[in-house]
Parts: structure tokens; C-alpha cells; sequence
């Protein structure tokens, strides 16, 4: 069950007419080796942002299969996508990004740990020229998408992702959406300042800020995928928005206790937090019911 101070939050916004218009971030690359630093530790699975990254990896895991060629949009410094790939170790993933100090903590993140699935790249998430048509089996994003400009860059990265994407390939794409009033948004980046580093609530606040609409994503997928994905959103109020196709495959016994088991090592305030991203989730259309 949701805390009342959030409860409120959602009411509130529920019932406003449209208050805030998007801000772009400060700076579209995030390459201040501080803010990469304060990021990078916020994403550690023993940080701020470890239910949220594991519920995405719940949903990537389902659509993709094992001997799969899979691009991450916007990697950042990999910790979504190391996590990923540690439990699918079987597919084979390429990370791009267009900051070499968001690249430079990514191929820390994979040498630590042993990976040997990833390689990482330099490159624009809007131009992805230097790979075929057809040339993946599924692409995923993770709460990146709102560094783009504008709507103009966000219709053209679903442009480009779905002519690398194979025809029955797996997608996801996930991402803050636009909140209605200022307050909503003060509540969810300050909500946890004091389980997270200071640079990290600023930049979550910019974040928040710099998120495109429902209606942006809809129309970014409608015209790129057409129904071949579907944009959803947490219940009540969009304020993570997820464009997917379908499952491409029941998960396996082994990685289904994997993932439970990253459940069960989570301290109890991430479970609180998690608890309410499958409910908002679920809610609106996209169960995990492998972390339930």
C-alpha cells in the first residue's frame, strides 16, 4: 500500500490541468566526472535507484531470448545493463552512449564484474548509422530518454531503433513521464534525499523536468512501430512511461530465482518502493509478477 503522502501526491495530480511544460536538462550529456561519479553510486544495486533498475530488468529480461544481439540506448555508466547481461549470459548486448565519462565508468562496471557479453560504443542514440537494418534482436532503454532535445530527437531515436530492431524483435523503452504540477515533481526528487547523493537529487529533478509526455511517447511509437509495441504508463499517473512489445518467452526456473533472489537481498525501504512499481505497474498493464 502506497504511503499517504504519496496518495496525496497522485490526487492532486489526477485532478490538475497541466502546469509544468518541459525544461531541457542543463546539459544533454551528462560528462562532469562528479555527476557521472554521484550517478554511477546512486545506480549501484545497493542504491537509490535498485528497485527501479530491477524491475526494468525484469521486463527486459521477457523480451529478449537466450542468443539474442541486443543495443541499450544511453547506456550511461551500465549499471541497468550489467545487470541484465550478468543474468543472460547467453545474449549478446552493445551499449551506447555519447558521453565518454558515462563510457569510461561502463567498461569499469563490465571489467569488475567479468562480463564479457558487452561492448560498449560512442555514439548518438538519434543516429545510429553505423549498424544495418534489422541488425538486433531487441533494443531497451532505462530512464534516458529525457536527455533528448526535443520531440523532434525522441520521434527520430524510435525512427532509427525500430530499422535496427528485427521485424519480431523485443523492445522496451522506459523512461519518466511528465508530471502535471511542480510540486509533484519537488515531492519525487526530494522524496529520498537523504539515501542519495546531492548531485544525484539535482539531476533527478532535471530529469523530471525534462520528460516528455504520454501523449509524446504514443506518438513517437505510433508512427515508428506502429502495433508492434505499446506505450503503457504506472496507473493513475504517468510517472514512468514504458513502450514494449509482448513477452517473446516464459523465463526459465533459474533466472526467475535469480531475479528473486536480487528481491530478497534488497533492504526493506527498497522493497516498500518496489511493492508500489508493481502495483502502479501492474495496474496500468505491465505485471512482473516474476518479483511478486
Amino acid at each position: 500500500m502506497p504511503s499517504l503522502s504519496v496518495i496525496k501526491v497522485l490526487v492532486k495530480e489526477l485532478l490538475s490541468k497541466p502546469q509544468v511544460g518541459r525544461t531541457n536538462e542543463p546539459s544533454l550529456v551528462m560528462d562532469d566526472p562528479q555527476q557521472v561519479r554521484e550517478y554511477t553510486q546512486a545506480g549501484l544495486e545497493g542504491g537509490v535507484m535498485a528497485p527501479v533498475y530491477l524491475f526494468h530488468c525484469a521486463q527486459v529480461c521477457q523480451v529478449i531470448c537466450p542468443g539474442d544481439r541486443i543495443l541499450d540506448l544511453a547506456c550511461g555508466p551500465a549499471n541497468q545493463l550489467a545487470q541484465i547481461a550478468r543474468l543472460n549470459p547467453d545474449c549478446e548486448f552493445v551499449g551506447l552512449d555519447l558521453s565518454p565519462e558515462m563510457l569510461g565508468k561502463a567498461r569499469e562496471l563490465a571489467s569488475s564484474q567479468q562480463l564479457s557479453n558487452i561492448t560498449f560504443a560512442e555514439g548518438s542514440i538519434t543516429d545510429l548509422g553505423a549498424y544495418g537494418d534489422g541488425s538486433f534482436d531487441a533494443v531497451m532503454s532505462t530512464m534516458a530518454l529525457h536527455h533528448l532535445p526535443d520531440v523532434t530527437a525522441l520521434n527520430q531515436t524510435f525512427k532509427e531503433a525500430a530499422r535496427v530492431l528485427k521485424q519480431n524483435g523485443g523492445l522496451y523503452l522506459a523512461d519518466f513521464g511528465r508530471l502535471k504540477r511542480k510540486d509533484s515533481i519537488d515531492y519525487f526528487a526530494y522524496q529520498y534525499q537523504d539515501r542519495q547523493p546531492p548531485l544525484f537529487t539535482i539531476d533527478y529533478l532535471n530529469s523530471l523536468h525534462a520528460a516528455f509526455s504520454l501523449e509524446d511517447f504514443r506518438t513517437a511509437c505510433r508512427q515508428s512501430f506502429g502495433d508492434r509495441a505499446n506505450v503503457l504508463s504506472t496507473w493513475c499517473v504517468p510517472f514512468m512511461v514504458v513502450t514494449k512489445t509482448q513477452p517473446r518467452r516464459e523465463l526459465p526456473a533459474e533466472l526467475v530465482k535469480s531475479l528473486r533472489n536480487l528481491r530478497d537481498a534488497l533492504p526493506d525501504y527498497h522493497k516498500t518502493d518496489l511493492a508500489d512499481m508493481l502495483a502502479f505497474f501492474s495496474m496500468g498493464g505491465v505485471p512482473a509478477k516474476v518479483l511478486r
